[in-house]
């Protein structure tokens, strides 16, 4: 795919407001001196969810008409329109995916959420964003620190913060995609419209593609690649609707019948190790090896019986990267650490 001439083909009807069911908010910044709740999200765009497969979609529609780079601008997104005045310098985010998103375009944020995974911020990111305060978690925004750092943007999504949208947006403008995850390509074009760095959001993803591309070419024959992660309470088999999904299918990979599904997952059991095997396996943890189950999986008598470990073809990856990177930094590792996997 060549990303040249995505802003042309974007939405130039601006969408009216969509957000559904927001926290009802009173006048001033007073409204927004709170920690949100964990169900402060929107459930139609989350897995299962009657707008989920379409989120990538839906959201190449978004952006804006004015020339590259130039503001003052008004951006359509997931809920509604925001008029922003001119180039943010002071930019919170709301999740990983757009903290990989604006450091990909070369600014830092200064408020950034925490994670439930095994580090509190992406590892590959981590050096970056040193000095960056936090706002809460991913799942519980802390919507007084997000305000006391009077920033000029804040780029967020319907999937963990929809009903939050009308606080935040008294902060500061505020841009939403859909949905974190596979429509990872769309949300970081989405990120360039609202900073003003259209231009070098569609050079980073063309360059992603041609290497993408590249490695293709490179791997010989055309292996099965099997995504397994280990999470709290739940194993799940990654599927074509997810972050690396979308990065195998540009690269031109095969996935396990189990795995080439229009969904961001299939659970297994723990019983059914089996349905994990592939000619590669990587695999991963959100958490803690031994929280997750991973630990026990790995020691246990089934694991050894999987022909991509007796290959010596499964291999343990970084979580941070490979599911929680969701933008093109992460994306362009994963290429990095698929190429010295499979080629020879």
């Amino acid at each position: 795919m060549n990303f040249l001439n995505t802003r042309t083909s974007w939405g130039r009807t601006i969408l009216g407001a969509t957000a559904a069911l927001m926290v009802a908010v009173t006048a001033g910044c007073g409204a927004a001196t709170s920690t949100s709740d964990s169900n402060a999200g929107n459930k139609d765009v989350a897995v299962g969810g009657q707008s989920f497969t379409t989120a990538d979609a839906e959201t190449a529609k978004f952006g804006s008409d004015a020339e590259a780079g130039q503001f003052p601008r008004t951006v359509a997104h997931a809920n509604g329109t925001t008029e922003i005045p001119a180039k943010p310098q002071r930019v919170v985010v709301l999740d990983t995916g757009e903290l990989d998103a604006v450091l990909s375009l070369g600014i830092t944020p200064v408020g950034i959420p925490s994670t439930e995974g095994a580090n509190s911020v992406p590892s590959y990111l981590a050096d970056e964003v040193k000095d960056a305060k936090t706002v809460g978690t991913i799942q519980e925004l802390n919507l007084e620190a997000i305000a006391a750092l009077n920033p000029d943007l804040i780029i967020g999504s319907q999937l963990r913060a929809d009903k939050l949208y009308s606080q935040l947006n008294q902060i500061a403008p505020t841009v939403f995609s859909i949905r974190p995850g596979f429509p990872w390509k769309e949300n970081f074009l989405l990120a360039g419209e609202s900073l003003g760095e259209e231009t070098k959001a569609v050079s980073v993803l063309n360059d992603y593609q041609t290497k993408a591309t590249a490695l293709n070419e490179d791997v010989e024959g055309d292996p099965k690649i099997s995504l397994l992660r280990f999470m709290p309470e739940k194993i799940r088999l990654y599927a074509n609707k997810s972050l690396i999904g979308v990065i195998l299918a540009d690269a031109g990979f095969s996935r396990p019948e189990n795995q080439n599904i229009d969904d961001l997952a299939a659970e297994i059991s723990a019983e059914n190790l089996a349905d994990a095997d592939a000619d590669w396996l990587f695999y991963t943890s959100y958490g803690t090896p031994e929280a997750t189950g991973e630990k026990a999986a790995v020691e246990g008598p089934l694991w050894g019986q999987l022909q991509a470990v007796k290959d010596e073809h499964a291999i343990r990856v970084n979580d941070d990267v490979w599911f929680l990177g969701l933008g093109p930094t992460g994306a362009n590792q994963i290429l990095d650490d698929l190429r010295g996997y499979l080629v020879k």
